[in-house]
């Protein structure tokens, strides 16, 4: 009996040390913050925007890495705010010069028309999620599409390489 005991541990064990997609990831660390509710929510900080100055915006994206090689990627998400709803999408740019489709009567990026390749959807403030997505080489954003955030200027570029 205790044979069979052992070769069941050292299975379990082989088991346990044998790489799965999650271990072979790229980590990607994104903090998803703003300033608090009683902020004003600045505008027009959408991707592509004219003028686009970041430094006004009131909410963002911070990736703990702007790029990753082409594979696995594990964005480990959190929202350190302390009052508002958030969410990460990873939006591919078929055309990194053109901006994404953007419904102005929802305040929203339009991800019907989008290429959303997965998200972390609505973090409530202080909640983390994870998304695990296997992505090819090109150009993404990371952006939160609740109402009237992306405008906000909650985006960040990045880039996988091949």
């Amino acid at each position: 009996m205790a044979l069979f005991g052992n070769a069941a541990f050292a299975a379990a064990m082989a088991l346990g040390l044998w790489p799965t997609a999650a271990s072979a990831a790229t980590v990607v660390n994104v903090r998803l913050w703003d300033q608090g509710a009683g902020m004003v929510m600045r505008t027009g900080m959408a991707y592509q925007a004219p003028g686009l100055d970041l430094s006004k915006a009131t909410m963002g994206v911070k990736a703990s890495r702007s790029s990753a090689p082409a594979g696995v990627v594990s964005f480990e998400v959190t929202n350190t705010s302390k009052q508002t709803v958030h969410e990460m999408i990873v939006m591919h740019l078929k055309d990194p010069a053109q901006p994404l489709p953007y419904a102005g009567s929802d305040a929203k990026v339009d991800e019907a028309k989008a290429d959303d390749r997965g998200e972390v959807p609505d973090l409530a403030p202080g909640k983390s999620g994870t998304l695990i997505v296997t992505l090819e080489p090109g150009k993404y954003l990371l952006i939160c599409n609740q109402p009237k955030h992306f405008a906000a200027g909650m985006w960040a570029m990045f880039e996988v390489t091949k």
